[in-house]
């Protein structure tokens, strides 16, 4: 029997403009900066935690107006 996957889950703080993508459940050991502004956390294995995204609603300005246009055309 398969085990389920694990959706992925998406936060959002406004009052921070803080987006939080967690893939998996666990402990943080450490966190790099990817990109400026995108940090990934991960376990003490290496396993991806989740991505944090700081500023998130200037970084994926770009990325949700194009989305927004595809959807209306849809």
């Amino acid at each position: 029997m398969r085990a389920k996957k694990e959706k992925p889950l998406v936060k959002y703080d406004p009052s921070s403009d803080v987006l939080y993508i967690a893939t998996r459940k666990g402990v943080e050991e450490e966190f790099t900066e990817v990109a400026p502004g995108v940090n990934v956390e991960v376990d003490r294995k290496g396993n991806v935690l989740g991505v944090e995204i700081l500023n998130a609603s200037h970084a994926l300005k770009g990325f949700l107006k194009s989305h927004g246009k595809k959807r209306e055309v849809a």
